[in-house]
């Protein structure tokens, strides 16, 4: 096993973070008296965590970090993967506050790699692995943050509870629910301006929710809703490379085209904002859980989610003719050369979804001996329709209606745990357990004559079908000695793909069944070097299995060929990590390296050794990861008032080997940056106000797997950035909330394809009995 060190280039802007993570945690940890807490000898998984509260399994072999309730509430949470924006190695993809296709990027996994990340509430699967895109989001949106206990995160697929869907991490979502009466309401508002590309404008938003809940004898039970409406800033511009052709005399004079140079250096034209545009959206929550404990040590639970959204894809053209009109398609001159605007260059859009979570749970909790749970859950897309004008100069003319209506996933977990009454050299912590998953995708294009609410019409192109997976594992933790730990496991899973299809018109092609098994096998080893210091050195084999998406979705057009390969292997990622943690009186701090080689990793890439080249889902031969991380967490660090979280990230992922794309070999992988960074301050400065103020880094990064997007703070490129955070928290009364926030302190303006949010203030209100 080779784990490489971090290179010295371009660490002055994180500097600040490690100095304070070190600092801190060299000094925070001692008691009054200069002496170390004496602490029992039992080797626990790495949780970075002031609180002790942890609902998962303590000897799982691998990072754990977390951020419980109270920390939530001192930060600018909006939405739930708000709760993630700090943690070591995290990106988020979230282009504005209510983002549906709000994606995370860790280590060695791109935002794009949606099915490389696993995302829970309670138990009940929120990931979409219906695909692996940035149209495959976790369902966020299940979740009400102010609901939320704590966020746990597992790095990497070092455990065998998990599929090998957690090669990136596996994210915990954890609620809280009441023991007496409680009632709850929230109004948070929002709004930024933008002064880029010819906007100049405010966009902005407000959210309102509501919970109760109580405790009556055996039954809890909390009920939430929720309404959110924002305006989120233009994302998409209509761009066009710089013509060389003169205008002719049938070419429209236009103006309010702006030049600058795309993402590839070379000059271009702005004339507007098209397709995803300005995106308006209306959003309503509603979300209903019940646990009853049939006796002291086995509850039954049930959790009913419901989430609709209707939005609006808004276009805008910047260019005016001579009466000042706005011109949307044709033949134009603009600064005397020609351009031509296809009809459908400022279409406007909109979609429509309507998705609903169901989940049941029956499972005893006992501090010790056996404990067995069932899970089984049901998510719903009963509605999912995109309908795209053909053209924007019409208010209602002919478009396309593409229809995802009924697709869906299923899940069954079995797991039976026992954990001994106490430590002892010898003893044994025993997980092993069962689980299902199907996924069913149906997607179906239909002609409009009337875009905007017309019926379906003549079908255009389809594409469906299912995957399956059943899987059996074990895992065991073994206490060899006072200080040393064993865990190995295993995972054995069984995969099937059945029942695809793709058509065009009339005529449809169907795919056959195909199997497929594995076995992963993993393995730690801990050693308690001290009271205060644990290593640990893990190793394990994950499979990722193609989704129903990147098999059998395909379309044509007329630049490419871009089809659909049905006999996709699964991802093989082999991972080493070794950690080590110091464990003091207020805090703890951790320093990881790891490495990770995929194998046939799954993307989307032109095949350029074809030709016509042709662009799918394809195995890129191997991707290897490598990289370091440090962090610390500690509470009342600083004369009992300051809580700090400060972490840094480095890796290196590549790309070694691609046969049917040459030029990325040896190059950084997409949207991986080298470096990463994040700082959260809280100041108590009284029992009643807090004041936080964060950081977050994040380096360069590609758009390309052959790094030719060479031009980055633009739209199209990736942008290194720098941005700063700030929240007042007042708590005039224990039943009143009031905070006042800001993401991008700095207005600091920068790209990761789209042009992510200026400065964002934020209003938070909120009342509770």
């Amino acid at each position: 096993m080779y784990l490489s060190l971090p290179s010295r280039r371009r660490t002055a802007p994180l500097a600040f973070a490690i100095a304070m993570a070190l600092c801190a945690a060299a000094h925070a940890g001692d008691d009054a008296d200069g002496s170390t807490p004496q602490r029992a000898k039992t080797l626990e998984g790495v949780k970075v965590s002031a609180a002790d509260t942890s609902t998962i399994d303590p000897n799982l072999p691998a990072v754990v970090e977390s951020v419980d309730a109270q920390a939530l509430s001192l930060r600018n949470v909006v939405n739930a993967e708000d709760a993630l924006k700090y943690m070591p190695a995290f990106g988020i993809r979230k282009r504005f506050i209510g983002d549906e296709n709000a994606t995370f990027s860790v280590r060695g996994t791109s935002n794009t790699q949606s099915a490389r990340g696993l995302v829970y509430l309670d138990g009940l699967l929120l990931s979409n692995l219906l695909g692996n895109n940035f149209s495959n989001p976790p369902r966020w949106s299940m979740v009400f943050p102010d609901n939320l206990e704590r966020v746990e995160v597992i790095y990497g697929a070092y455990s065998a509870l998990y599929p090998g869907n957690s090669i990136g991490a596996t994210v915990l979502m954890t609620t809280r629910m009441p023991e007496s009466l409680e009632l709850s309401a929230q109004s948070q508002f929002f709004t930024q301006h933008v002064d880029e590309y010819g906007v100049d404008r405010n966009y902005g938003g407000r959210r309102l929710s509501a919970t109760i809940g109580d405790r009556v004898g055996n039954l809890s039970f909390l009920l939430g809703v929720a309404s959110l409406q924002s305006n989120g800033q233009p994302l998409v511009f209509a761009t066009q490379n710089l013509s060389t052709t003169p205008a002719s005399a049938a070419a429209v004079p236009v103006t309010g085209a702006i030049v600058d140079r795309g993402p590839n250096g070379q000059p271009r034209v702005v004339s507007g904002i098209n397709a995803e545009g300005q995106e308006a959206t209306r959003q309503h929550e509603a979300n209903l859980k019940l646990a009853y404990d049939i006796t002291p040590d086995l509850r039954a639970g049930l959790t009913v989610g419901y989430w609709w959204q209707d939005m609006a894809h808004r276009t805008e053209s910047f260019l005016r003719d001579a009466q000042g009109r706005p011109v949307y398609a044709g033949v134009v001159a603009i600064d005397g050369r020609q351009y031509t605007l296809p009809a459908s260059f400022f279409a406007p859009s909109t979609r429509e979804s309507a998705n609903t979570l169901y989940g049941l749970s029956l499972g005893t909790h006992r501090d010790s001996g056996w404990n067995i749970q069932g899970q089984a859950s049901y998510f719903d897309m009963s509605r999912n329709r995109d309908r795209v004008a053909a053209s924007a100069l019409t208010e209602d003319g002919p478009g396309q209606l593409t229809a995802g209506d009924g697709s869906r996933w299923r899940t069954l977990d079995i797991r039976a745990s026992h954990q001994p009454d106490l430590v002892a050299p010898g003893t044994h912590w025993l997980s092993f357990g069962y689980h299902y998953d199907g996924y069913a995708l149906a997607t179906q294009a239909y002609a409009l004559d009337t875009w905007r609410h017309g019926d379906a019409g003549v079908p255009l192109s389809g594409t469906g079908g299912s995957t399956q997976t059943q899987a059996v594992y074990l895992q065991d933790a073994w206490q060899l000695a006072d200080a040393w730990q064993f865990t190995m496991g295993a995972r054995y899973e069984q995969w099937r793909a059945f029942a695809g299809y793709r058509s065009a018109g009339a005529a449809s092609v169907g795919y056959g069944e195909r199997k497929e098994q594995h076995t992963s096998p993993k393995a730690a080893l801990s050693w308690r070097v001290a009271d205060d210091i644990d290593m640990r050195l893990s190793v394990a084999r994950a499979y990722r299995f193609p989704t129903v998406s990147e098999l059998f979705q395909g379309t044509f057009n007329g630049l490419a060929l871009i089809n659909n390969n049905p006999n996709l292997k699964p991802e093989n990622d082999l991972s080493r990590e070794l950690t080590t943690t110091w464990t003091r009186e207020r805090g703890v701090a951790r320093f990881t390296v790891y490495r990770s080689d995929t194998r046939n990793a799954l993307f989307s890439q032109t095949n350029t050794t074809v030709f016509p080249t042709v662009t799918n889902v394809q195995n890129v031969g191997r991707v290897r990861t490598r990289g370091a991380e440090a962090s610390y967490d500690g509470s009342g660090v600083w004369f009992d008032a300051l809580d700090l979280s400060a972490n840094i990230a480095y890796t290196q992922a590549t790309t070694v080997q691609n046969p049917l794309n040459p030029a990325s070999v040896g190059k950084q992988f997409y949207r991986i940056p080298t470096w990463r960074s994040n700082v959260v301050a809280t100041w108590h400065t009284s029992e009643n106000i807090a004041v936080t103020v964060a950081g977050r880094y994040s380096g360069r990064q590609y758009n390309s797997l052959d790094e030719s997007d060479t031009n980055p703070d633009t739209f199209g490129g990736t942008s290194k950035f720098l941005t700063f955070d700030g929240r007042v928290t007042w708590k005039p009364n224990p039943h009143m909330d009031i905070a006042l926030g800001v993401d991008n302190l700095t207005n600091r303006r920068y790209f990761v394809y789209y042009p992510y949010p200026s400065r964002t203030y934020l209003l938070d209100l909120k009342v509770h009995l």
